[in-house]
């Protein structure tokens, strides 16, 4: 590969990382905003702290157990102590496509923000220090295995193993949904039932402010752009063709979902707007490769159908997914995997022949089987690790934090102030002697003369 074509994808990729980035406050201002005003900053800082503590652990040992040579060549995980640290990218090899620390970079990103979504289905009742210990331990045993499966290739040479998704199995995931998207889908599920209920089920706490929820959206389909476009890393005609499908998915998803939401409830809101369009989104992101312009439109348009219904399951079923993560991201990428099957087509950029493009079922197959094998690994193993927390230290608050909101009882402050919120404790001296020469003042006025 010439210089020049390097250094295209580099910047493509640099963009990319800088796209993605975007999506970090667009989900703490989409989650933000559908929260009640008591816990709103206790929503965001889930999201951000997560991502946080996941980053360290990427540096650490994650990007090897993802992007290491397989263990046993198994196709399960990558050996973690192999890039250790990351001091072993510092330096480019001379056949790489890429700067190794711009895959590094970029798939950060996406670890961080699958674990930030999951957060969605904890609101208003999860410890913040359980949150973040939830966090990376389940990055540790779910997300770094499982996106070992989907994002780790074989090498050319077939010195480097990789996972047994991408590989062995050979399902379609252009932008890695089934380990984002079902993954993080599936592990909301799973800790929604061992956290229980919050006290006002079934009945949720008012959105408190759907301006947020929908610039939320704006920054995340921003973002998605950059994530779904540099899918194969290369500033291309693949790269193009996942960004205009992307889009045409999104328009499809909220024009659908309102229209839904009008027949079955009388009136299009903007919290379904934003749902159908973040329902689109997930499921185009392993398709988005994979089909064409008019494929796109009905990926995101059953999406935008399948997933309105879908939220409805948690009060039939009983759960209390409380931002419905389970319903966009994991029955999302549901539609967009199986839909690979069936309409995918050899002319893409992923190449595969789905039903109607004379595949036959093999496809549609694989595809059910990769999300099968992930739902039944992440359900398992999620469940497990949040129920050890809870027996050991304890996940949930008690009931007088969550009645009084998390935001004051946890991190001692409020998303808006109020007369209650503004009384705080005077730091330093010169805030405490303007506090004491104020109470003086006070003490010293005269009582008003009744009239």
């Amino acid at each position: 590969m010439d210089t020049a074509t390097i250094a295209g994808n580099t910047a493509w990729v640099l963009t990319a990382v800088i796209a993605v980035a975007l999506m970090l406050p667009g989900l703490a201002l989409f989650y933000g905003g559908m929260v009640s005003r008591k816990t709103a900053m206790n929503m965001m800082l889930m999201v951000f702290g997560s991502f946080c503590v996941v980053g360290v652990l990427w540096i650490a040992f994650g990007y090897s157990a993802v992007f290491g040579n397989s263990i046993g060549g198994l196709g399960l995980l990558g050996n973690p102590l192999e890039f250790a640290g990351l001091g072993q990218l510092l330096t480019a090899p001379d056949d790489a496509a890429l700067p190794p620390l711009a895959l590094a970079a970029l798939h950060l990103m996406f670890a961080g923000l699958t674990a930030g979504i999951v957060a969605g289905a904890a609101a208003d009742r999860m410890k913040f220090g359980a949150w973040l210990a939830f966090a990376g331990i389940w990055a540790s045993l779910v997300y770094f295995p499982v996106a070992h499966w989907v994002f780790a290739f074989d090498s050319a040479d077939g010195s480097v193993r990789g996972g047994w998704i991408a590989n062995t199995l050979g399902a379609i995931d252009y932008a890695g949904s089934t380990a984002i998207h079902v993954n993080s889908g599936v592990a909301a599920l799973a800790l929604a039932l061992v956290l229980g209920k919050r006290r006002t089920w079934p009945v949720q706490p008012k959105a408190h402010s759907l301006p947020l929820t929908l610039l939320g959206v704006g920054l995340l389909f921003t973002g998605w752009i950059g994530f779904d476009g540099s899918g194969l890393g290369a500033a291309d005609n693949n790269a193009a063709v996942a960004v205009f499908n992307t889009v045409a998915a999104t328009c499809a998803g909220v024009v659908v979902w309102l229209l839904v939401e009008k027949i079955r409830d009388g009136h299009p809101t903007t919290l379904g707007a934003s749902s159908g369009a973040i329902a689109a989104l997930v499921a185009i992101t392993p398709s988005c490769g994979a089909v064409t312009p008019l494929a796109a439109l009905a990926i995101g348009g059953a999406a935008g159908a399948v997933c309105y219904f879908a939220v409805a399951l948690k009060y039939k079923l009983g759960f209390d997914d409380a931002l419905d993560v389970t319903a966009l991201h994991f029955i999302g990428g549901v539609v967009g995997g199986l839909l690979i099957g069936i309409l995918s087509t050899p002319e893409a950029p992923s190449g595969g022949a789905g039903l109607l493009y004379g595949g036959g079922f093999e496809l549609l197959g694989r595809q059910a089987l990769a999300i099968l094998a992930v739902f039944a690994y992440t359900f398992s193993v999620t469940w497990v690790i949040a129920k050890v927390l809870d027996l050991t230290m304890g996940i949930r608050v008690a009931a007088p934090v969550e009645a009084k909101g998390l935001d004051i009882s946890l991190h001692a402050e409020n998303a808006y102030e109020n007369g209650e919120d503004k009384a705080h404790a005077p730091r330093g001296h010169a805030e405490q002697l303007h506090h004491l020469v104020g109470q003086a003042a006070v003490e010293e006025k005269p009582a008003p003369t009744a009239r």
